[in-house]
């Protein structure tokens, strides 16, 4: 059995590692940044969720198309690209918010460009990581990746409370940009080998983009676990969505501060890294069905503010819950990499994302009428429900609870960059095969 830290002795693992760490640096810092700059600016619950809908709705949009460029075109390559581009879009909102040029308008524009670069990132990223180590260190790998973008995250959102409310939302969301443009400095150095093609020979014609995404969506509804988890987190993402982007930052503003708001959600990625600690060395064989029952936790955040706990109850409670989250985001991540062809996991990552986000935009914007309708206590307590009933009726699922993970002993892959220190990667990019949640579910 490899040991916790082997997947550290593949340089295209640690490069992979270094670059989502530093995005997620960002991406801690970019909501508690962007939510106070909408809400100075409009002093708008509802403004605030049409914006932070406008970019997953476009996000949803370019998913699929961003699963077949994953497939088609070296990882590596597309993971750059998409870096790139977001740093020019943060980059862009950090100046008009700095320059007090930002309307609602502005912002919504450049939040959906922001959202569809996005796209092309999360099934390259999902779908390199197995290309970067040997299959029997993929638990390990998967914990490690996720361990460490999490831990970028307690001090995103830690400095996110901090840099907004000392020197404002502009600085936060430069800091953003800053983060993707190292990101792709270091996704550009990641050398891995391209794939089996499943499509013939090399030099062969591969078939059209439709074609591809068929082959894609049949891969996804092929195993019913994949497709009743993928709907199962569309209801839990949508829920705790409205929660942690629009009423949780409209809550803070009007009681315990961006400060508080911040510790709260640094709080969940610090139980995230421990649960990745715990993921290192847990080997349940069932390991599926123990990380879908551990999605009970994500109500509580909903279910605290909706009682008033104070914040240290808050944090605390965040805290487990970021532990139990962490164990179903490595029992996802290898359980799709285990059952999916390499080759098309990308485009299966693309349909997981599609799924899991593509209600989130609708309850996103409605969240903040809806509060106004029934009352902000009711809206979090609904929120809660919704993700206790998806988790039961995701574990009621005989799949679910019957997938095991294989041991597998191969030997390591002899395309992968195994020393170290040296800049001397050999291996071809060629044609290649989530969230959220973190992983797209």
């Amino acid at each position: 059995m490899p040991t916790a830290l082997a997947p550290f002795r593949h340089r295209p693992f640690r490069l992979l590692v270094a670059g989502r760490a530093a995005n997620m640096l960002g991406n801690g810092v970019a909501p508690i940044a962007l939510a106070f700059a909408v809400l100075e600016i409009t002093g708008s619950v509802t403004q605030l969720g049409l914006v932070v809908a406008v970019r997953t709705l476009f996000n949803v949009v370019f998913l699929l198309f961003g699963g077949v460029v994953a497939d088609r075109l070296p990882r590596g390559l597309v993971l750059v690209g998409s870096s790139v581009l977001s740093a020019l879009s943060q980059g862009t909102v950090a100046t008009l918010v700095l320059t007090h040029q930002a309307t609602v308008t502005r912002l919504l524009v450049l939040s959906a460009l922001n959202g569809s670069f996005a796209a092309f990132a999360l099934p390259a990223s999902s779908a390199l990581l197995p290309q970067t180590i040997p299959a029997e260190e993929r638990l390990s790998a998967n914990a490690l990746n996720r361990m460490f973008a999490n831990g970028a995250m307690i001090g995103g959102a830690a400095v996110g409370g901090i840099v907004v409310s000392g020197l404002g939302a502009g600085w936060g969301l430069a800091i953003d940009a800053t983060t993707f443009a190292a990101a792709a400095l270091l996704f550009s150095l990641v050398r891995v080998a391209a794939p089996a093609r499943a499509h013939g020979p090399a030099g062969a014609p591969r078939p059209g983009v439709l074609r591809e995404l068929h082959e894609g969506w049949r891969e996804f509804v092929l195993r019913r676990w994949v497709w009743v988890i993928v709907l199962g987190f569309g209801f839990l993402n949508a829920a705790y969505s409205g929660v942690i982007q629009v009423l949780g930052p409209s809550i803070a503003k009007t009681s315990f501060g961006s400060g508080g708001w911040g510790l709260i959600l640094s709080c969940q990625t610090i139980g995230m890294v421990a649960g990745g600690v715990i993921g290192l060395r847990f080997r349940a064989r069932h390991l599926l069905l123990v990380g879908t029952s551990c999605m009970v936790a994500e109500a509580l955040l909903p279910t605290g503010l909706a009682l008033g706990l104070p914040v240290p109850v808050l944090a605390v409670s965040n805290v487990l819950a970021g532990v139990c989250v962490e164990q179903f985001g490595i029992a996802w991540e290898t359980s799709l990499q285990q059952e999916i062809p390499e080759e098309r996991l990308a485009r299966v990552y693309s349909y997981d994302a599609l799924g899991s986000y593509a209600i989130i935009p609708v309850a996103q914007a409605a969240v903040g009428p809806l509060s106004a309708a029934v009352g902000v206590r009711a809206t979090l307590l609904v929120a809660a429900a919704v993700i206790l009933l998806g988790t039961f009726a995701m574990v009621a699922v005989p799949e679910v609870r019957a997938l095991r993970v294989r041991t597998t002993h191969a030997d390591p892959d002899p395309n992968t960059d195994i020393d170290t220190d040296t800049d001397t990667d050999t291996s071809v990019p060629g044609p290649e095969p989530f969230s959220t949640s973190e992983p797209a579910v």
